[in-house]
């Protein structure tokens, strides 16, 4: 059965973001409850940012279950990707994600890479900087088998990366890879500009996908923009899909009203 989720960040330099609840973690999880969430997506400053005795007392408070930690915060605050032409910055990148990996394993959830995936940059061949990203993931990928949870590779528009925009690409990206503990996300906003049809993606690589992003075509939660839904929510219990769709959406008019329109649409389609 897929399960509901929505975000919660807490690094005030990615304020901007597509993030339901902000800043205050408890707040945040007492709306979550409330409302009926299954989970929350957390994204932190660093792997230490939280007390994991205070993160279990919390989400056992709550009957909440922990979804996916974010990774982002090691580009937004550190410039770290795995795939810097410094091989000592892509080392760092490892260890930040790593860390974070250790993190939510705890919780039997998984690192999410998004951001912290890079770009070709000028001057930098692609055949490269693939085996930057290759590396880094089978080095990570065998790490969160090690700790009985799976890594999550995000394939991101092309005006975010230029490295894999598509499920497909994802996909076939994986296949090559020495780790089989790799899944994608599925981000239904970054799908709504790379994909020519968002439930065929679903349907022909289904079995790659280990996570669901909630968002509607303009970022804003489901029901606010033109994704058709239907087709979505049909292909994913088709492929057999029984993970998260987690709301990383802006919180569109405010975060109370996002949670519950998420919510809402969840329910309408998925239960």
């Amino acid at each position: 059965m897929i399960k509901s989720c929505v975000t919660i960040a807490l690094v005030p330099e990615i304020k901007s973001g597509p993030w339901i609840f902000w800043e205050d973690l408890e707040t945040g999880m007492e709306k979550a409850s409330r409302l009926g969430f299954d989970a929350i997506e957390l994204f932190t400053a660093s792997a230490d940012a939280i007390a994991i005795p205070r993160l279990k007392e919390l989400l056992e408070k709550y009957n909440l279950e922990l979804a996916a930690v974010g990774t982002g915060a090691g580009k937004v605050i550190h410039g770290l990707t795995l795939t810097d032409p410094d091989s000592k910055i892509r080392e760092k990148a490892i260890s930040f994600i790593s860390d974070m990996i250790d993190f939510g394993a705890t919780f039997g959830a998984p690192a999410i890479i998004g951001s912290m995936q890079g770009n070709i940059l000028p001057g930098n061949e692609r055949e490269e900087t693939m085996s930057w990203l290759a590396e880094g993931l089978n080095q990570l990928g065998k790490q969160a088998e090690s700790k009985g949870v799976t890594l999550i590779y995000e394939p991101l528009n092309r005006y975010e990366t230029n490295l894999l925009n598509t499920i497909e690409d994802g996909s076939k990206f994986l296949e090559s890879l020495e780790t089989k503990s790799i899944k994608l996300l599925a981000d239904l906003f970054h799908m709504n500009i790379e994909e020519g049809n968002l439930e065929e993606s679903i349907l022909n690589w289904g079995k790659y996908i280990g996570h669901v992003h909630f968002a509607d075509s303009n970022r804003r939660p489901i029901g606010f923009g033109h994704t058709s839904m239907k087709e979505i929510a049909e292909a994913l219990k088709a492929v057999g899909y029984t993970g998260y769709a987690s709301a990383e959406a802006f919180p569109y008019p405010n975060p109370d009203e996002a949670a519950e329109q998420t919510i809402k649409e969840f329910r309408k389609w998925f239960r």
